[in-house]
């Protein structure tokens, strides 16, 4: 009787007294073991092998039911595996390798296809599925009960096979022995192995399934039936495939022995093909003197057939090198190339062998090359005295680039030799020489060039043109030619020492007006052929702003010392024993600003003739130096007057001087818009307008400095009781004053206006001043009137005075005194605040101290009421001051008061 397990992997187990397990992993254990459950394994959870010399650890898997047995394989090759799930079986495993269902079955008789079995415990299956006796499902009655014991349900949900079932006599059938030295050989493939112990499992898991009830072994007959046809027809199957692979085979195996044999041919075939060869270079070697003595057989003949010619080639030589000295180029590269072509000839039959009778051929080649090389680098001169030569020259460098060889020689290349030597030559003859010239003499090489590069292109129009072939392009070869020569001669002048103004003024002029005007490279008469509009500048940006900063350098230098020297000049004659030269007019004149501005202008105007930028470098450089100038015209008025005060160096006609210097200043003034060229801004005059301003301020700042050494004795005297009573003070005042301003007539206008209003002004300053000091005080009324009395007076006098010399009225100060009149006359004192205040309005720069001193000089102002009319400079309204306002009071000084005269509230406090 045999049960059913699940072995691990959920292959179905046949259980019997002798049983053969095969793991159902592959490459687990060596597939030559065979091993076999032992005859006292324990079904438990925990049964441990018991047989004596069964080592090694238990694997522990479930059956279905959950319980647990160990199978423990005997090999030692590798560990065991650890516990692993029960693998569910896939279902193309249950349709794959239908034969190993006949091994199942014959499992359950007992038996083992292919491997060894136990003697008695089944047969062995037929050698062929189609002989012998089809296998049975045998099932001993022994095992029978047990099989129907153990596969009978439990009262439990789960089916459990207790380990006690079995006695140790069932334990001894289950376990298969295996004959010694017998062995189970494995699968040949591994997939083999894995496909049979898959359709093992199967199988076995198909019968547990059937056979698990008792009542179900009724029907056992069926199924085998079922099975044996099933076994049959797959049995049939294999046959059939098993035939028709063996054929293929069979065909496969007659296919090889044919090409083995055809392999067999060609060896030998090949075999006997090399001993051939071998034969043949063995022959060849004998027969290679053999053909080194045709070969020079055919030498001989050659050279026997060329002897009379060979002989014949010194003369051709030296009869060459005699053309070529007699200047017979044509003639001379016709006998070159005959003995070239004789040369060629001999070449090729004597297998490149060079015979020394040729080795004159070079050197005559090349002193052909050097003759017309020669010729093309005057063609110039010869296409005026003998064109044929040059002619000549040219048609041979043509003929000769055109000309192919065998001969392993280096081109001669005498066509650009001929045109390299044709601008060397034209280089040479106007460029050749350094350029070495003598400040200034620029300017006359420049002329000369301007002269000759029109004329040489003329003659290579005229004459050297048509001696050569049009691609030449000799006029546009001779314009470019002359042109680059000139630029590289012009880069090396500098580099070299640096040039003076005039050189560099005349190569800036001829390089950007001349030489491309009509007179040269725009001449009409050059035509197209020249090309010259794809010329390169002569200068570069580069040299045009090094030339324009050295010429500005160095004229600038001169300038300095051309204004430097005028002014020297003008300065020596102020300390002349004459007065100040006139012109037709009588007024005081100098050729100073005309020398001046004609300097500059002059330079100014010439740099205009050469390019914008250097204009207005000019200009800007003019300014500069007339600015410099005018300092240096102050500076040294400032010594002379100096000089003159300190009684180092009197000068007898000192004023006259300062006035001619003022009509100086005047004709720079209204002349210096000259110096500004069109277009430029008019703001760049300003700092030369500024200068001439101040230079007019510090001329009258001294002459009204000599005008107020002579009036301030007078004026010591004022005011003073004698004043009061007499005008004979001021009378000398004017007096002095008409005699300084006598010359004043002899400056023009508007110089002349502004000297009179700034005397005026220096008068009645002076007057102010006086009248600030408090040497008078008023004793009372009768005083006061007659004060104010004498100020109006004074006012009209010098009214008078002044305009007697010719001061408009409008620019008068005089008037200021008639205000001072008003505030001396006034009776009632309560009301003077109402009088400082008028004062302040007509005169803003008025000061509490001014007005201090005029109440002082009133002699009766109390405290108190000062203090009122001062309170009114604050109290009104600040006079605003306009445009054309002159300081009067704000220059002058009033003495500081006493200490005890004011009061800590006062406004001195």
């Amino acid at each position: 009787m045999e049960s059913h397990r699940n072995f691990p992997g959920g292959h179905p187990v046949p259980i019997s007294g002798e049983e053969t397990i095969l793991p159902d992993e592959p490459n687990v254990f060596p597939q030559t073991c065979s091993w076999k459950l032992p005859k006292h394994l324990a079904l438990g959870r925990e049964g441990p092998w018991k047989e004596e010399g069964a080592p090694g650890p238990r694997v522990g898997q479930r059956f279905p039911w959950r319980e647990e047995f160990c199978c423990v394989p005997r090999c030692g090759l590798e560990p065991p595996r650890p516990l692993e799930t029960v693998k569910r079986i896939p279902s193309f495993a249950l349709r794959t390798g239908e034969r190993a269902i006949f091994k199942a079955k014959a499992i359950f008789k007992g038996e083992r296809t292919g491997c060894l079995v136990k003697p008695g415990a089944w047969q062995e299956p037929p050698s062929s599925f189609s002989e012998g006796p089809r296998p049975r499902l045998q099932l001993r009655e022994s095992t029978l009960p047990a099989l129907t014991q153990t596969l009978a349900p439990t009262p439990t949900s789960s089916p459990v096979l207790p380990g006690s079932a079995m006695d140790s006599a069932t334990k001894d059938e289950m376990q298969p022995s295996l004959p010694p030295g017998s062995s189970c050989p494995g699968p040949e493939w591994p997939e083999q192995e894995r496909a049979e112990q898959l359709a093992r499992g199967a199988a076995l898991k198909w019968a547990s399934g059937i056979f698990y009830r008792p009542e179900q072994l009724a029907r056992l007959g069926q199924y085998r039936s079922r099975e044996v046809q099933r076994t049959c027809s797959l049995e049939a199957r294999i046959k059939s495939v098993v035939q028709s692979y063996l054929e293929g085979v069979k065909t496969g195996v007659w296919q090889l022995a044919q090409a083995f044999e055809a392999v067999q041919g060609t060896r030998e075939a090949l075999d006997q093909a090399h001993g051939l060869l071998q034969g043949m270079v063995e022959a060849t070697e004998t027969l290679k003197p053999l053909r080194e003595q045709v070969a020079q057989h055919k030498q001989l003949q050659v050279l026997s057939q060329l002897l009379p010619r060979l002989r014949a080639v010194p003369a051709a030589v030296a009869h060459t090198r005699t053309l070529i000295g007699a200047q017979r180029l044509l003639e001379a590269y016709v006998c070159l190339r005959e003995l070239e072509q004789l040369q060629e000839e001999t070449w090729a039959p004597l297998g490149g062998l060079e015979l020394p009778v040729f080795e004159g051929l070079g050197p005559l080649a090349e002193a052909l090359g050097q003759a017309v090389e020669a010729a093309a680098g005057v063609a110039g001169r010869l296409a005026r005295e003998d064109p044929a030569l040059l002619v000549a020259a040219v048609r041979v460098a043509e003929v000769d680039a055109r000309h192919t060889t065998s001969l392993e020689l280096p081109p001669r290349d005498w066509q650009r030799r001929c045109l390299q030597a044709l601008q060397e030559g034209l280089e040479r003859t106007h460029f050749g020489t350094p350029l070495l010239l003598e400040p200034g003499a620029l300017a006359g090489w420049l002329e000369a060039l301007r002269v000759a590069l029109p004329a040489e292109l003329a003659t290579a129009e005229a004459l050297v043109a048509p001696c050569c072939p049009p691609h030449y392009k000799v006029v546009r070869l001779w314009a470019h030619t002359l042109h680059s020569g000139l630029r590289r001669c012009l880069q090396q002048l500098l580099e070299g020492p640096k040039l003076g103004a005039a050189d560099a003024f005349a190569l800036l002029h001829w390089t950007l007006h001349v030489y491309l005007g009509p007179e040269m490279m725009g001449s009409l008469e050059l035509g197209p052929e020249a090309d010259v509009s794809q010329l390169e500048p002569l200068l570069t940006p580069e040299n045009i702003e090094q030339l324009e900063a050295m010429f500005v350098t160095q004229i600038q230098v001169n300038v300095a010392q051309w204004l430097q020297k005028a002014l020297d000049g003008e300065v020596a004659e102020w300390n002349r024993e004459q007065e100040p030269g006139t012109d037709s007019s009588g007024f005081y004149h100098s050729p100073l600003p005309a020398i001046v501005l004609q300097i500059l202008e002059e330079n100014i105007r010439v740099t205009s003739l050469v390019s914008e930028s250097l204009q207005r470098r000019v200009h800007g450089m003019a300014l500069s130096e007339l600015g410099t100038f005018l300092r240096s015209f102050s500076d040294a008025l400032i010594r002379f007057s100096r000089d003159h005060i300190r009684g180092e160096a009197m000068a007898p006609h000192y004023v006259p001087y300062l006035l001619a210097t003022l009509n100086y200043q005047s004709a720079l003034s209204s002349s210096v818009s000259v110096l500004q060229p069109d277009g430029a801004a008019s703001g760049d005059l300003a700092p030369v307008e500024a200068g001439l301003d101040e230079l007019q301020r510090r001329i009258c700042r001294l002459v009204l400095e000599a005008l107020l050494a002579e009036l301030q004795p007078l004026f010591e005297a004022l005011p003073s009781r004698r004043w009061l009573s007499s005008p004979e003070l001021l009378d000398d005042v004017c007096e002095r004053t008409v005699r300084f301003c006598q010359d004043f007539r002899r400056v023009r206008n508007p110089a002349v206006q502004l000297l009179l209003a700034e005397a005026e002004r220096t008068v009645v300053l002076q007057y102010l001043r006086a009248l600030m000091q408090g040497r008078l005080v008023c004793r009372g009324a009768d005083e006061r009137i007659q004060a104010a009395q004498r100020l109006q007076n004074d006012a009209a006098q010098l009214r008078e005075l002044f305009l007697g010399l010719g001061l408009e009225e409008s620019v008068h100060c005089a008037p200021v005194l008639l205000s001072l009149r008003d505030l001396l006359n006034l009776r009632d004192p309560m009301l003077l605040g109402l009088e400082v205040a008028g004062l302040r309005q007509k005169f803003p720069d008025v000061s509490e101290d001014h007005v201090s001193a005029l109440l002082d000089l009133r002699g009766d102002v109390s405290r108190e009421q000062r203090l009122a009319a001062l309170s009114s400079l604050q109290a009104g309204p600040q006079p605003s001051l306009s445009a054309g306002h002159r300081a009067l009071f704000s220059l002058v000084p009033v003495p500081t008061p006493a200490l005890s005269s004011c009061l800590p509230s006062g406004p001195c406090a």
